[in-house]
């Protein structure tokens, strides 16, 4: 079988990442780097002249200088040629390194197959739990724009602070927050994830979450307010 990869145009392959998603079937968290201009790369498999899927390396933003594969599909029917077209896609990239949210089991064996000094960046986190923290006194404020600034006060001072981001694949959210170091360890950062949670799922949306794995408050809180880990956001050089 002949193989052959070629740069394309980020909306030459839109409806394979229509595919993608839908195979996903959860937070993406690196999902909107293709709408950023300059920032990826994408590139076409062809099988025996036809196309059959993508490729695709992160070139811009943090990533500038490198050339890092993030994202790779092949239809069904081809897959049983995933790793010569991988290989073909790496080679005509130049990739250097390669990132994978294990949640996508394909590109994750890839990674394991290609990559060395692997590291874990990231924990993806899902709902699965509803809780009913409650901290007397506490009042829940919007201070900015809709989902984007929340802030829990005490006696009129700022406890914590977060916020939604929208700017995964919808219908998902991200949910982060901050405590004022003069109120954490008393539930604080439980009871705000929590709140934007439900004010996530009240806006139609999907409340999800991630944190280093390094920062076990982060990762403490996370849980105690309902999420646990579904993923990793791992990468490696090539």
């Amino acid at each position: 079988m002949n193989i052959s990869v070629k740069p394309v145009a980020v909306e030459e392959i839109l409806a394979w990442r229509d595919l993608y998603r839908q195979e996903m079937n959860c937070q993406i968290v690196h999902d909107n780097m293709h709408a950023r201009p300059g920032w990826t790369q994408p590139y076409r498999v062809e099988m025996d002249g036809s196309a059959t899927g993508y490729g695709s390396i992160l070139i811009g933003g943090p990533w500038a200088g490198t050339r890092t594969a993030f994202e790779y599909y092949l239809t069904p029917a081809f897959r049983s040629r995933l790793f010569d077209g991988f290989e073909t896609f790496l080679g005509a990239s130049q990739a250097t390194a390669i990132k994978a949210q294990t949640n996508d089991a394909v590109l994750t064996v890839l990674l394991h197959t290609w990559a060395r000094n692997i590291v874990c960046e990231n924990i993806v986190f899902e709902d699965k739990l509803t809780t009913a923290h409650q901290v007397e006194g506490a009042v829940l404020r919007q201070r900015g724009a809709p989902d984007h600034d929340w802030v829990i006060e005490m006696s009129g001072a700022v406890a914590a602070n977060g916020g939604i981001l929208y700017h995964y694949n919808r219908p998902y959210g991200d949910i982060y927050m901050e405590v004022v170091e003069g109120y954490r360890r008393r539930g604080m950062g439980s009871y705000v994830v929590q709140e934007l949670k439900r004010i996530c799922y009240e806006g139609g949306s999907i409340p999800c979450a991630r944190c280093n794995p390094d920062n076990i408050a982060s990762r403490r809180t996370l849980q105690r307010a309902g999420f646990v880990p579904c993923a990793s956001i791992l990468s490696g050089d090539l």
